[in-house]
């Protein structure tokens, strides 16, 4: 499913030392990095500006630097399922903030935060930890459609015998924003 992201995201209940084993175990591939998302909002529409987000213009810096899109979906579903996702690379982060910035787009929010990723039967699994936010796990899932996503997630996490907490059903700029959809 090109351009659409199935996730599902919790805090971690269970010890982060026995997960990793049992992923180590079955074969799971790991990578680290650092990620700063710097959000921003538009002239032409605010995305903040409705009682449900449902948008997110973001750059993000890792080593290289990419502009990312979402559209999540239902659209005026405060619980959200999946989401629209346009991802590129760009060579020079600075030179688009300042694009941004001389068309009149505003910076909301940046999320700074070290992510641990894991790759296995299809699923990516991360260990997000969020300044100012706290420590996440997050599972992202590839399938055919939606509703297969989030079924091989549910199945992933089960077959794993963790303790998940409730799904938080929001992004990280809605949480450093103050305006999670359960608020």
């Amino acid at each position: 499913m090109k351009y659409i992201e199935v996730e599902q995201k919790s805090r971690l209940l269970s010890p982060v030392d026995g997960l990793k084993a049992t992923l180590t175990e079955r074969g799971a591939k790991r990578e680290s990095s650092r990620q700063v998302d710097t959000y921003f909002n538009a002239p032409h529409r605010d995305f903040l500006g409705g009682e449900i987000i449902s948008e997110w213009l973001r750059i993000r810096e890792a080593g290289s630097a990419s502009l990312n899109f979402k559209w999540w979906h239902p659209l005026e579903e405060k619980i959200k399922t999946h989401c629209d996702e346009y991802e590129s690379a760009i060579s020079d982060a600075e030179a688009l903030r300042r694009t941004l910035a001389a068309l009149d787009f505003t910076e909301l929010t940046v999320v700074d935060k070290t992510r641990e990723e894991w790759h296995l039967d299809g699923i990516a699994l991360a260990f997000d930890s969020v300044t100012g936010l706290g420590d996440f796990v997050e599972f992202k899932g590839e399938a055919g459609s939606v509703e297969q996503a989030t079924a091989a997630i549910t199945e992933f996490v089960d077959s794993l015998g963790i303790e998940l907490g409730e799904k938080i059903n929001a992004g990280y700029p809605h949480l450093a924003l103050g305006i999670h959809p359960s608020v």
